[in-house]
């Protein structure tokens, strides 16, 4: 994690509560396409918009049920993938996991995760990294929120989660209704409204839900 991505985060985002989990405080962007566009320039990310500097639906409604039900997470090892700002992650620790790894594949979001575990005062582990085609490692609990939005993603991320469930994982997903995510292969836990910002998703709540994986079979791509 570079100083200088560790400063363009604390200079472009504020740090707040978060709106549907106010316990947990994040650097968030004011201005959602000033900063996309400023991202756009010398801090380019593969991953527009800037994922790291506001609280997704899916996120949300994730780390409000992790904080709800700690039993989760609690004494276990948790994997957060592709985890943005790092609310979920930090949830995760905040309810007592022992370890808690957060990958992303922005460099942005990486400063932006360590940044904001140092602001709620836990320890979250944010790795820089593509891992949808290894393992989720000695994870015990896989958390994911807001990532069946392409099908060429979701397509990585179901054959990632499937192997993470067949090693002995509890994986959940918080998904505002996206488009490819395969409701066939998941429970539903909860339903939620969760407040969103209107000039990224363009409504102010959405119906958001918390999923979790049925087992993988053996042998099963997904």
């Amino acid at each position: 994690m570079s100083q200088l991505s560790t400063a363009f985060v604390r200079l472009h985002a504020r740090l707040a509560p978060v709106p549907f989990v106010p316990e947990v405080r994040l650097h968030q962007a004011d201005d959602a396409v000033g900063l996309w566009e400023l991202t756009e320039g010398e801090f380019r990310s593969s991953q527009p918009p800037p994922f790291w500097a506001f609280a997704w639906a899916g996120g949300q409604a994730l780390a409000r049920y992790v904080t709800d039900h700690p039993e989760l997470v609690a004494g276990r090892r948790v994997l957060d993938l592709a985890a943005g700002s790092g609310l979920v992650a930090i949830a995760a620790a905040r309810a007592g996991a022992t370890a808690v790894r957060a990958v992303e594949v922005d460099p942005l979001a990486v400063a932006a995760v360590a940044v904001n575990a140092d602001a709620n005062g836990v320890r979250v582990d944010a790795d820089l990294a593509d891992i949808l085609d290894g393992d989720a490692g000695d994870a015990e609990v896989v958390l994911a929120g807001d990532v069946f939005y392409s099908q060429a993603m979701a397509n990585r991320m179901l054959r990632f989660l499937l192997r993470a469930t067949r090693a002995g994982a509890r994986v959940l997903v918080g998904d505002p209704g996206r488009a490819f995510l395969p409701h066939d292969r998941f429970d539903e836990l909860a339903v939620y409204q969760v407040p969103v910002p209107e000039t990224l998703e363009s409504v102010r709540v959405k119906r958001t839900t918390v999923w979790q994986l049925r087992a993988g079979r053996p042998g099963a791509a997904g």
